[in-house]
């Protein structure tokens, strides 16, 4: 599953990553990040403090590769329009739901801190990216004046993050893809 290059840390990592995804942090036990990670019994606490440090880490890189995905759509060439459609256009696996989003359902994790700090601003960077766009936009005269920047940017999130909800609840990316689609016409730039 993992490379033969990859540390035993890295691994361990990853392992957490995809479970918090797949489960939340507390169907993510111990045994079942060392068995999906091919690691024995002691190297988790070889690595990391316990659980808490662990997913910690695992949190951690999944919000630099959250933001590094929307970073590299959003400062992507074309207009503030064409940016914010490629953002919410971009390839997903709807069903699955964002990793970033799925901690915020996680109780432990919005319980603590520490775990939910990388999510919170994981979604502001992204949110305050979306919202210079939006008024680069509006000094092109791309976007009407009344358009707020964060309130936009406020409202592609919860258009992405919803559009994941009502995916999985229909077992379907169709509510996900007609929310984007809907967003785009009231976003869209006068003919």
């Amino acid at each position: 599953m993992y490379s033969a290059l990859m540390s035993t840390a890295d691994r361990l990592v990853e392992s957490t990553r995809e479970l918090l995804w797949e489960r939340g942090y507390v169907g993510t036990s111990p045994k079942a990040i060392l068995e999906r990670a091919g690691a024995g019994q002691g190297s988790m606490y070889h690595h990391f403090k316990g659980k808490p440090d662990l997913a910690l880490a695992a949190i951690r890189r999944t919000a630099e590769d959250v933001r590094a995905t929307a970073e590299g759509v959003l400062g992507g060439p074309g207009t503030p329009y064409e940016r914010i459609e490629a953002y919410l256009l971009r390839e997903r696996d709807v069903l699955r739901g964002c990793p970033i989003g799925r901690l915020t359902m996680d109780p432990e994790v919005i319980a603590s801190d520490e775990l939910r700090a990388p999510v919170d601003e994981t979604l502001d960077a992204v949110r305050e990216l979306i919202a210079g766009i939006v008024e680069e936009g509006k000094e092109q005269g791309l976007f009407g004046p009344a358009l707020d920047g964060e309130e936009i940017a406020a409202t592609v999130l919860a258009t992405v993050q919803g559009g994941y909800v009502l995916a999985r609840a229909s077992g379907s990316p169709a509510a996900f893809d007609a929310g984007v689609r809907g967003l785009l016409s009231l976003l869209a730039p006068p003919a």
